[in-house]
């Protein structure tokens, strides 16, 4: 999957697998989570937005399931716990 370099809060890196409606974020900690079932409607609106943060917090993180296929967190947490106060 070809990733695209964005500097937009935590993300560094969005891309998207249009045949398998797979879409996948790398955060700046290095974690890379995975999203199955993202329609392309939603990967043009994340990839065009001018506050791509803002719109993967509101429309991706809250509405799909991540697996995190690769990165620095410790196993059996989610990278994104931290972000939002979890422990």
């Amino acid at each position: 999957m070809e990733m695209k370099k964005i500097n937009s809060g935590r993300l560094r890196a969005i891309g998207y697998d249009a045949r398998a409606r797979v879409l996948e974020v790398q955060l700046d900690d290095g974690s890379t989570l995975q999203y199955g079932g993202v329609g392309e409607d939603t990967w043009r609106r994340l990839s065009s937005s001018g506050a791509a943060w803002s719109f993967y917090r509101d429309n991706i993180e809250e509405e799909f399931t991540a697996t995190r296929i690769s990165g620095n967190a410790p196993a059996g947490k989610n990278p994104l716990d931290e972000l939002f106060g979890k422990s």
